[in-house]
Order: structure tokens, then sequence, then C-alpha cells
């Protein structure tokens, strides 16, 4: 793939690789398998206020298939603020002040309980039915690994990932924000 694929106002785009960098507040999805699990992200991206979503891979795509529709997380109007990008050399747009953080449970890895947020970073997951390949592990700074029982599927890693940065970057956030958040027209009666 040698352009970047954007979605754009509902439509994909083509894009120079040359035109965009990954930003310091970026999630790195790396061959996802399914089109839902980049809509979680895409939605946790969103609410903890992370600009950009990249995914490699041809496992999923954003152009529409005869009877496929994006997941509704990647439909929904309050989910623009998040670029999504599929390019396989995403690392290639790395600027060397952000880091890439591989979430990932490997013998090296750091625990996400104490581990300490880099003020401008990339986090990359691997796919759901695999770990990340050593090219892409060889690519990242840092590892952290999830302390779960069980294994979480990758939107909920995304999720756990994200809010731990809240909760210890500003742990002063204010709910107030999120209640402001236009969520429909209900009335009681």
């Amino acid at each position: 793939m040698s352009a970047i694929q954007h979605l754009s106002a509902g439509r994909v785009v083509e894009l120079d690789p040359a035109s965009v960098q990954v930003s310091g507040r970026a999630i790195i999805l790396i061959d996802p398998k399914f089109a839902h699990n980049v809509g979680a992200a895409l939605r946790a991206a969103s609410c903890f206020g992370f600009d950009q979503l990249w995914f490699t891979g041809a496992r999923v795509s954003m152009k529409s298939a005869r009877g496929y529709r994006l997941p509704r997380e990647e439909r929904m109007k309050g989910y623009r603020s998040t670029a999504v990008y599929q390019y396989d050399r995403v690392f290639d747009l790395m600027p060397p002040d952000v880091t890439p953080v591989a979430i990932e449970v490997l013998e090296q890895s750091e625990s996400l309980i104490p581990f300490e947020h880099p003020e401008q970073a990339a986090y990359v997951f691997g796919p759901e039915d695999g770990s990340l390949p050593p090219g892409v592990r060889a690519l990242c700074h840092r590892f952290v690994g999830i302390p779960t029982h069980h294994c979480l599927n990758l939107g909920a890693s995304v999720n756990v990932t994200l809010y731990d940065r809240l909760t210890k970057t500003d742990p002063d956030a204010r709910l107030q924000t999120h209640l402001a958040e236009d969520r429909g027209h209900f009335s009681n009666r």
C-alpha cells in the first residue's frame, strides 16, 4: 500500500505519506482482524482525546464492499475528532519525539499499574489472534502488559490503556465535560 487510506467525512481518500505524521496522541493497531474492534478502538480514542487511529494490514478495510457497512463507531459524527488512517508503514511516519509503546504481554513488559506514560506516545496493539510481529516489536521503545487473569480483547485493551493514561496524567479530569455531551433526545414522561 503506497498511499495512506484516510477516512474523511464518511469517504475514503488517498493521501501522500509525506503529508502526514503520527501524532503524540495516537493509537496504532497492527493487522486487526475485525472491523468492530477498529470501531471500538476509534470510540476509545475519541472518548479519551486521542487525535489519530492508525491500522495496518488488509483484514479490515475502510472501503465498503457490497453489503458491508462500517461499524457504528466509524460513522458517528462525534468521532470525527479522531482521524482514521490505514497504512502499513506507519512507523516511517513517526517523528523522533513520539515514543512507540507496545501493549503486549512479554517477559520484559512493564506492568501497566506503575507505568509512567510518555507525554508524546503512540500506543501499539497487536492483532486479536496473535502477537506483535518481531519487526514491529523492534520499532517499539517501551513494552507494557495489562495484568489480568485472561487476555482482553483488542477494544478493551485500548480502553484500559487510555483510561490508565487519563487517570495518571490528568487526575483532576472533570466529569462535567462529559455530561455536557449531546446524548440524544430523551424526555421524562
